[in-house]
């Protein structure tokens, strides 16, 4: 029995501390000189990768509200599969992570809005 118990704390220990940093890290990002041709500007223009940046506020909160049990809005939005994982299994942590979701939509604070 108290091997379960070990190993069960072990297994809770580890997967919180695994979870995220500490501390928050700083992204830096050194100057980078690159040349783009023609060609490739166009191609970076019509690109699908091109229409990531922006994403909109209406579309996000029409997912949120009609399939935010499925995390469709997050799917959207791209957070991390993880989370959104975690978010399906626990019904939307009961519902708060889901209502916490809509009100950071609509006030735009969610990233990439």
């Amino acid at each position: 029995m108290k091997i379960k118990i070990i190993l069960s704390f072990a297994l809770l220990l580890f997967a919180v501390t695994n979870m995220h940093a500490g501390f928050p890290v700083p992204k830096t990002v050194e100057n980078v000189n690159v040349t783009i041709t023609a060609d490739e500007e166009a191609e970076a223009i019509t690109s699908p990768a091109a229409g990531i940046a922006g994403r909109d506020m209406w579309v996000a909160g029409a997912f949120w509200f009609f399939l935010g049990g499925f995390a469709a809005h997050r799917w959207y939005l791209g957070s991390p599969v993880g989370w959104n994982i975690l978010f399906i299994v626990t019904l939307g942590g009961l519902g708060i992570w889901w209502l916490v979701d809509g009100i950071n939509i609509f006030t735009r604070n969610w990233d990439g809005l």
